[in-house]
């Protein structure tokens, strides 16, 4: 090889290189909107104390870091006694020191599968009524598949690794729903990933659609996923078995996961869209809340198709239709349309 070929194939290697680094860093900002501790997950806390009225409430990272402190089944694995502080800024420097690809995988997993302990241990109560809330978490112990996959998630990203969340759309037994649960997604050194799902006793989840954002098409979609050994996600897949590479997906951003905080107020909050015991005051609020959401967020089908369920239920016929109108157009946009936007769209048209 002439010494211009060893310098281009040099230079060729350098650049292979910088794009590989590039495209690697480009993956972690992708999804590290929200790491515990930082502005934005302070954000969502705050968003919470503003929402429920609990004068004198311990903060949550107070409240969660004395919970973690008091419960053995939380510590770090070999090393019961860390504060919370210690234990996530030790495994960050073993995480970082790794180098090794295939010995990293395994730690990155381990990390996940402590998390999933810890959360379940330190926050014991599950509550779809209130446990989305972090100032109920401090009241009552509760937590919700919202709150409990952003927390595990913006742990993950305080320690350095690429994790985000998702929407469930089809759950592990194959069925398919609106939307209906949360799940954390850890993007692993060797480019698949993994499911984590504290709803579930153990940690890593096989999930078979996910609610995701689709970097090819710039927009959100429903996926099918593809599975290798021990729940190891390979691949995703379109509605038409199209393969789509991990690389080209992203998890859901942070706008998107404050307008789903938004989102379970409006569904949850006492007398509105899904109490048994509705109110004025009560359908009011979910109103509030879930304009709030599609505030955030206008691209998210499940708030735009609930608020127009709930003017329907407010007599307001012409502002439900074309509410319910905008959530059919998101859902099919996106890929796929659950049962129950299909049959109030098609009500729609009688």
């Amino acid at each position: 090889m002439s010494s211009k070929q060893t310098l281009s194939a040099l230079l060729l290697g350098l650049v292979t290189v910088s794009l590989t680094l590039a495209s690697t860093q480009a993956r972690a900002a992708s999804n590290a909107s929200y790491a515990y501790g930082s502005s934005a997950f302070t954000q969502l806390i705050s968003d919470s104390s503003a929402a429920v009225s609990a004068p004198g409430v311990q903060s949550f990272p107070e409240w969660f870091a004395a919970a973690f402190q008091k419960t053995p089944a939380a510590a770090l694995p070999g090393h019961a006694g860390l504060s919370l502080e210690a234990a996530l800024k030790l495994r960050a420097a073993e995480l970082k020191a790794e180098t090794n690809t295939a010995k990293r995988v395994v730690l990155e997993r381990d990390t996940a599968a402590w998390l999933h302990k810890a959360i379940k241990a330190s926050i014991p109560k599950f509550s779809l009524e209130r446990g989305y809330e972090f100032v109920y978490t401090v009241k009552n112990g509760e937590r919700q598949c919202l709150l409990q996959s952003v927390l595990i998630a913006g742990l993950m990203q305080k320690m350095g690794l690429d994790a985000g969340i998702a929407m469930v759309w089809k759950n592990e037994k194959g069925a398919a729903t609106n939307l209906s649960h949360v799940v954390t997604v850890l993007k692993l050194a060797d480019g698949h990933q993994v499911q984590v799902d504290a709803s579930d006793p153990t940690p890593f989840a096989g999930h078979q659609g996910l609610f995701l954002w689709d970097a090819p098409t710039k927009g959100y979609r429903f996926l099918g996923t593809v599975f290798g050994p021990d729940h190891t996600l390979t691949a995703y897949k379109e509605m038409n078995g199209k393969t789509v590479d991990l690389e080209l997906v992203n998890l859901l951003p942070y706008n998107y996961v404050r307008s789903q905080f938004y989102y379970y107020r409006g569904e949850r909050t006492p007398g509105g869209f899904a109490d048994t015991h509705k109110t004025d005051v009560g359908q009011q609020n979910s109103i509030r809340f879930l304009e709030q959401a599609i505030a955030y967020a206008p691209e998210n089908p499940l708030a735009q198709y609930v608020l127009g369920r709930v003017y329907a239920r407010q007599g307001r016929a012409e502002v439900a239709k074309n509410q319910l109108e905008q959530g059919y157009k998101l859902y099919l946009g996106s890929g796929f349309v659950p049962q129950g936007p299909l049959e109030a769209y098609r009500a729609l048209k009688r």
